[in-house]
């Protein structure tokens, strides 16, 4: 059954500071980009990779769907615990891939916290797996 009041839509530049609040109580772990200029950058650069679901109105739920013309990237995938189990997270999902599909992407993968083990359920329920053979390395180019 399809949650009628469950709004999926593109982030605009008004939505950053509600975006960054949401963050803080409803996504495990913090980034270094989890800043407004960070999302402000995002949503400049592809106005499309940052999508919101609103149930009334109400921030609910987010998912960064990027896309460098060669990957599909997620990140941020977070529901508000209230509204977690009623099909937000799949339906945010469902968006990116939808994205993903119509510019062509082949592959998608996710940044999921390891210690996150109520995350590591919903991923294996939405048909991802996590993919042992590789590790990400990074480096931050500030501080």
């Amino acid at each position: 059954m399809t949650d009628l009041r469950l709004r999926i839509r593109t982030a605009l530049p008004r939505d950053l500071d509600a975006v960054l609040a949401f963050w803080r109580a409803a996504a495990e772990g913090t980034s270094i980009s989890d800043d407004r200029d960070g999302v402000e950058r995002l949503v400049e650069r592809d106005p499309e990779a940052l999508l919101l679901a609103e149930r009334d109105g109400e921030l609910v739920g987010t998912v960064v769907a990027g896309f460098d013309g060669w990957r599909c990237h997620l990140y941020r995938l977070a529901v508000h615990p209230a509204h977690r189990r009623q099909g937000v997270g799949t339906a945010l999902l469902a968006a990116a891939e939808d994205r993903f599909v119509r510019l062509g992407g082949r592959r998608v993968d996710a940044m999921v916290l390891s210690r996150n083990e109520t995350a590591h359920h919903a991923w294996r329920a939405a048909g991802y797996a996590p993919q042992e053979d590789w590790r990400r390395w990074i480096k931050p180019l500030t501080g």
